[in-house]
């Protein structure tokens, strides 16, 4: 992110996309197709979720720009349109464990 301001309406889209994000089955998706192209079978087998509420998962992934779709036969193939979500997830994770070392010395100096 640059030092320029940002106009509302970029501050908008951004926030639109994080919430996309925001959803654990959404992410959980995103990690399925992260091994490659997958049908909507094979998700909701890799997920656990239902067709109905994986199919509203993946229609919000796909209005967000995160995955692509295509059609083979009778099947709808998906997969990732922006693989820099992992670059956030890996940032996410890396400051998650920063902070779990953190709480774990404090409470180990008690």
């Amino acid at each position: 992110m640059s030092n320029a301001k940002m106009t509302p309406e970029l501050l908008s889209l951004i926030a639109d996309r994080f919430k996309v994000l925001a959803e654990p089955a959404r992410l959980e998706i995103l990690q399925a197709l992260r091994a490659g192209e997958r049908s909507v079978s094979d998700l909701a087998q890799d997920t656990g979720l239902g067709q109905a509420n994986l199919s509203k998962h993946l229609r919000s992934l796909y209005d967000g720009g995160f995955v692509e779709r295509h059609r083979e036969g009778l099947f709808v193939i998906y997969r990732l349109a922006d693989k820099d979500v992992f670059r956030i997830c890996d940032l996410m994770c890396g400051r998650l464990e920063e902070l779990s070392s953190k709480r774990r010395k404090l409470l180990a100096s008690r």
